[in-house]
């Protein structure tokens, strides 16, 4: 049953986005504050350029603890690039695979190439509980999330 469900019945519709021109001081303060681990990097066209995610961050904190500077930098100098992306037809359990296979705690869903969402660790966790349980409280649903940010 897990192999019927798709991406676009579990991921979170309404991304949260940074720019690359953002501080990256902002970002992480962004990040802390909706209780995220990351989210996609969009330019001014909004198309997705990268990924910044705590990993990414670990270097701020490391620059900061070094250099005994207020001054950080743009997500740009930090985030990744060449992002996996995830299809919103993916079958949850080749998401899952994914997830076991590598580190990453969510992924960045595209249709037609453009960015419609994330999906992550805790949506793959919902989608089991819903097939677990028929009176689950965790049914297929397009779950609302964080609104972009941009400075």
């Amino acid at each position: 049953m897990l192999a019927s469900l798709k991406v676009k019945d579990y991921m979170t519709v309404n991304k949260c986005t940074f720019s690359t021109d953002m501080d990256i001081l902002s970002a992480i303060h962004h990040m802390l504050e909706s209780k995220i681990s990351g989210a996609p990097v969009i330019d001014n066209h909004g198309n997705m350029v990268g990924f910044l995610s705590e990993k990414d961050c670990m270097q701020v904190a490391l620059n900061a603890g070094y250099q005994q500077s207020g001054a950080a930098g743009r997500v740009s100098e930090f985030m990744s690039h060449g992002v996996d992306t995830i299809d919103v037809e993916t079958p949850i359990i080749e998401v899952a695979e994914l997830f076991l296979k590598g580190s990453f705690k969510r992924f960045p869903v595209v249709m037609d190439n453009r960015l419609v969402g994330t999906i992550t660790r805790q949506n793959i966790l919902s989608a089991l509980a819903y097939i677990s349980s028929p009176e689950s409280t965790h049914k297929p649903t397009k779950q609302p999330a964080k609104q972009s940010v941009h400075s």
